[in-house]
């Protein structure tokens, strides 16, 4: 199946502890079916000190599943993604507005 969502789309959060908020993926996992979000999903990892680093709590978004994300359209407001064919190319659009995305 193609990738209705894929790195660099502008999203919202549909359900979670961070439902509402807004992002940027940052990486998709087509297999697990999850994404990162920048500024989403946030967790803290200890980290030890090393030469490179000063180690200590360092906040870090984890994954979230792909089913709990959204496009936002051109409006500002959460969409679902369609595919069609213009001129030869599949292209994804979004379902409230029609445009592509």
């Amino acid at each position: 199946m193609a990738a209705k969502l894929k790195k660099g789309d502008k999203i919202v959060v549909l359900a979670g502890k961070d439902k509402g908020k807004e992002g940027v993926i940052a990486s998709v996992n087509p297999s697990s079916g999850k994404a990162v979000v920048e500024g989403v999903n946030i967790a803290v990892r200890h980290t030890r000190q090393s030469q490179n680093d000063q180690g200590g709590r360092v906040p870090t978004a984890m994954p979230i599943a792909l089913s709990n994300l959204a496009l936002l359209d051109s409006n500002g407001k959460a969409t679902r993604v369609g595919f069609r064919e213009e001129d030869g190319k599949k292209v994804r659009f979004a379902k409230t507005t029609g445009e592509t995305v």
